[in-house]
Order: structure tokens, then sequence, then C-alpha cells
């Protein structure tokens, strides 16, 4: 594994991390080594991993579910997750 294990990272350094991974996301996959990008998504998974671990009732964009997206034009509004 590259990087600090996520669980020692504070609350703003998890979130630095997770803006760096999803910026580079892109260039990654699009340019990155099979290694590289295996690499990439076992970071990522890390990161994300934690970061709901630490926000289990995080807000939930009602636009971001699969009902919210066929209702698209009704206005969505975040709900807690459950």
């Amino acid at each position: 594994m590259t990087g600090v294990d996520p669980d020692r990272l504070d609350d703003q350094q998890l979130m630095k991390e997770l803006e760096t991974i999803h910026r580079t996301r892109h260039d990654t996959l699009l340019y990155g080594s099979n290694d590289a990008l295996r690499a990439h998504n076992e970071r990522m998974a890390q990161l994300e991993g934690e970061y709901l671990r630490r926000n289990p009732r995080r807000l939930i964009a009602s636009g971001r579910t699969r009902e919210g997206a066929r209702e698209r034009g009704c206005g969505g509004t975040a709900t807690p997750a459950t």
C-alpha cells in the first residue's frame, strides 16, 4: 500500500487525500499503466471506505439516488443517510 493508512488520517487529511485522488482519477484511467490503475483503485477504495465508516449518516442528495434521477426537475434536497 502507498500512503498513510486511512484510519490514521485526521478528517482534514482524509478529505485532502480524497480530493487529490478524485482529481487524478481521469488521467490515471486514460494514461496510467495497469499497475498504476490498480493501485489507484485500491487506494481510492481505502479512502472512500474510511470516509463512509466515519460518516455513516452523511447527507444524500435525493437527485443522486435512482428514484431522484427519475424525478429530476422536481428540485431534489439532501437527506441523511440511513
